[in-house]
């Protein structure tokens, strides 16, 4: 495991709703994060598609810790801004968001995060959500 992986890790691991949504860090490379989430029916809204915050919140943590591969130890990252399209109901077993970064600047950074809902049936996914967002680099 590298610095980078190790570092990312840890913080994902402090991370209360990460944990509370049974999500888990399935990929860790520079300039790219993907964050699974298992189905449940304790995320589903009113007509039992998972809800939209909780897609929302494994995408988020994808671009902050894509971000977070390109700064310095030191350093750390917050969200500044996203927008998310949701393209299609979240209706799968597994839900995967892909963070990527698309320019790694000094204070901030854009990235996109791809979230994918598979089935049980082996590794066929339909993209079910696209979001972009800034991450402000911070001092802590």
């Amino acid at each position: 495991m590298t610095d980078s992986h190790q570092r990312i890790a840890e913080s994902f691991h402090r991370q209360g709703l990460m944990i509370s949504l049974g999500a888990t860090l399935d990929h860790v490379a520079d300039g790219e994060v993907h964050i699974a989430m298992p189905y449940s029916e304790r995320w589903t809204q009113q007509h039992g598609f998972v809800h939209a915050g909780a897609i929302t919140s494994i995408a988020d943590s994808s671009c902050g810790y894509a971000a977070l591969t390109k700064v310095a130890p030191e350093l750390d990252v917050v969200s500044a801004e996203f927008k998310i399209n949701l393209l299609r109901p979240a209706i799968g077993s597994r839900f995967v968001a892909i963070g990527k970064v698309q320019n790694a600047g000094k204070s901030l950074t854009v990235c996109t995060s791809e979230v994918r809902a598979f089935t049980d049936a082996g590794n066929d996914y339909k993209v079910i959500a696209i979001m972009q967002a800034t991450i402000m680099t911070i001092r802590p």
